[in-house]
């Protein structure tokens, strides 16, 4: 039987197989599922904001910090770099800012620092469900090294 991890806004919650994690609520925020499925290792990530300032209170808030904190965790669990992966959901547009201002748009840049994150950290993206205008909830396996996204009014989506 599996255990069931939920994981809260600016936090991550790792285990192996056979333990399943879940975020809810991600609207304008992303969540990160690294996965080494050579020893079936797990972690989800639900970053809020895309780049950390100089002083930050919680290093799981942002993409940048939050992405390169995760990954050290891994490698100290027996993740390797070279084989851990990734696949990134939310990201929305949750609320309608007049003009074309991409500074309004924090989903946009909140999945813009994840994928460029990721490039930087050398881990390679399988999938991704962003954008849109609705919220999402992620539920990964780390059995499977499938994370399944769910939306109101919309079909299941496997990552």
């Amino acid at each position: 039987m599996s255990s069931l991890l939920v994981v809260g806004i600016s936090d991550v919650k790792m285990t192996k197989a056979p333990g399943v994690l879940i975020t809810y609520a991600l609207g304008s925020c992303i969540g990160v599922c690294f996965y080494d499925s050579a020893i079936r290792l797990g972690a989800l990530l639900h970053i809020m904001l895309p780049d950390a300032p100089s002083k930050i209170d919680n290093v799981f808030k942002y993409a940048d910090t939050g992405i390169a904190e995760t990954l050290r965790k891994m490698e100290s669990m027996g993740g390797s770099r070279s084989r851990i992966t990734a696949k990134i959901a939310g990201g929305a547009q949750m609320f309608h800012v007049p003009g074309d201002n991409h500074l309004g748009n924090i989903g946009k840049r909140n999945s813009d620092s994840v994928r460029m994150t990721l490039l930087k950290q050398r881990v390679r993206m399988l999938g991704a469900d962003v954008g849109g205008t609705f919220a999402r909830t992620v539920e990964f396996d780390t059995a499977t090294g499938v994370a399944k996204v769910r939306t109101y009014g919309h079909p299941d989506k496997d990552l």
